[in-house]
């Protein structure tokens, strides 16, 4: 089985978190990777363990929000590895700054809205935009875009978050369409709640106690959750999957809200 054995990946926020926990499984697994992230230092010290490690990796600093800089991204990759195979689109907006601020849409300063909007929407559509000529060309490739189980509930905040996430599932599902036909594959994946270190820095244990009720599974998802269903879907043995969003979720979407209490009290 390929796996992505041999491949040339493009992952974005890929110095922290998920990202980081995806650069490492595909480059584990063969494939050379592009440690993509507005945090250049960060980029250069994830691809400089993959080397020490034996692994082939370049770093590059990215504003996905920007075209120039992700057109710079994607000539970094072919220049480096000679293609383009996978495009994990990955960055979001997620600082305190921004994500910390999406709350009531009656209040919300129309910045942490348009910031939102240009990183987790017009990010991806920017790297779509100039990698598929490139997969096209070539004879094929593998879009997987994260999404959020955010874009198919309401919450109580995140509001821009969950619009622009459910944006990106449309668009998904659109770029799937389009250039299927020319083995163009694009999916989504729908995280829950996955620990990253952030995570872990700004949610109590009551929280995350909270939570857990209503999740299916006995613990909390991880980066590596993620990162084991990115590789898949990147993957040759993925070739019949198109158009689909997996859910990653412990289960919490599965079901009405009081389900989970009503289990635990049986």
């Amino acid at each position: 089985m390929a796996g992505v054995a041999g491949k040339v990946a493009i992952v974005t926020g890929g110095a922290g978190g998920i990202g980081a926990a995806v650069v490492g499984t595909l480059a584990a697994r063969g494939a050379a990777v592009v440690v993509a992230d507005m945090v250049g230092d960060a980029a250069d010290a994830v691809a400089a363990d993959i080397v020490k490690n034996g692994g082939r990796a370049i770093p590059v600093e990215v504003d996905v929000a920007d075209e120039a800089s992700v057109v710079a991204m994607i000539a970094a990759a072919v220049d480096a590895f000679g293609r383009l195979d996978i495009v994990h689109n990955n960055a979001a907006a997620m600082g305190d700054d921004v994500l910390g601020r999406d709350g009531d849409l009656t209040t919300m300063a129309v910045e942490v809205w348009d910031t939102t909007m240009a990183v987790d929407l017009r990010g991806p559509m920017l790297a779509c935009k100039h990698a598929i000529p490139i997969m096209v060309e070539q004879g094929g490739g593998s879009i997987v875009n994260t999404a959020s189980v955010a874009a198919h509930a309401g919450d109580m905040q995140f509001m821009a978050y969950g619009a622009a996430k459910a944006g990106l599932v449309n668009l998904t599902k659109a770029i799937a369409t389009r250039y299927g036909k020319a083995n163009v594959r694009c999916n989504a994946i729908a995280p829950g709640m996955i620990l990253t270190p952030t995570a872990q820095q700004r949610l109590s244990a009551d929280v995350i106690d909270m939570v857990m009720r209503h999740h299916l599974t006995t613990r909390v998802g991880t980066p590596q959750d993620i990162a084991e269903a990115v590789a898949f879907l990147s993957s040759d043995e993925a070739g019949y999957i198109t158009g689909h969003v997996l859910f990653v979720d412990g289960g919490v979407t599965a079901h009405l809200p009081h389900v989970a209490d009503m289990y635990e009290s049986v």
